[in-house]
């Protein structure tokens, strides 16, 4: 019988290692997998690729890993949100390089390589920063910018239900990243609020297909 529910968080996490990419979920403080983050901070796995909507705020989540020293590079839309000092100080000093992706190419870059697509062609970012080193072409008069797809290790996502398969539903904004991070990932590990019986979640409310997850482990509800 298939069982994709781990025990813990150190059982769940135990797979990543030392030079891993891994894609974080959240928008804001919504769908952010702060336990799964904390724990990994505590295992200890550095020179880490994290790829995210922003570069962490305040002093959880992301910023956490900054400050512990875990991570040495950040492929991020907003690496400035409020309270992002942490971010800023290790930028400054050169602990940590940055890779900045416009919001919308993000998201296509790893739709795309959830999908099994090749690269693709986008007018953001033509004709600024963004543009050096790709290829561009402008078509019917309008410039275009070619973009990678985009995928990675580990994805750490937060979902509100999910069963032992690894089907997941996202409560209202929290679902944001986290559904196509899942899909480009090659190992999604998912913090749930809720774990539910295989098939009491209606089918067009699963948000996740169990085909793209890993591992669930239940949330300590250490953050609301």
């Amino acid at each position: 019988m298939i069982n994709k529910i781990k025990s813990s968080h150190i059982e769940a996490l135990k797979v990543i290692t030392d030079g891993s990419s891994i894609m974080v979920g959240g928008f804001g403080d919504a769908g952010i997998p702060f336990e799964l983050i904390d724990t990994l901070i505590e295992m200890g796995p550095t020179n880490l690729t994290i790829i995210s909507n922003n570069a962490g705020a305040g002093e959880r989540g992301i910023a956490a890993m900054i400050r512990a020293g875990r991570v040495s590079k950040v492929i991020c839309s907003h690496p400035r949100p409020p309270k992002s000092e942490i971010f800023a100080e290790a930028y400054r000093a050169g602990k940590v390089t940055l890779e900045c992706v416009p919001q919308g190419t993000l998201a296509e870059r790893m739709r795309a390589a959830g999908a099994g697509l090749g690269p693709f062609f986008t007018p953001t970012g033509y004709g600024t920063r963004v543009a050096e080193g790709k290829q561009t072409c402008v078509i019917d008069g309008k410039g275009y910018v070619l973009e990678q797809p985009l995928s990675a290790d580990f994805a750490l996502v937060r979902a509100h239900q999910g069963d032992r398969l690894g089907n997941l539903m996202y409560r209202l904004a929290a679902r944001n990243f986290n559904p196509v991070m899942c899909m480009a990932a090659r190992h999604t590990i998912a913090q749930v609020d809720e774990i539910v019986e295989t098939g009491s979640m209606v089918p067009e409310h699963i948000m996740t297909q169990s085909i793209f997850v890993q591992s669930v482990v239940l949330a300590d509800k250490k953050y609301d």
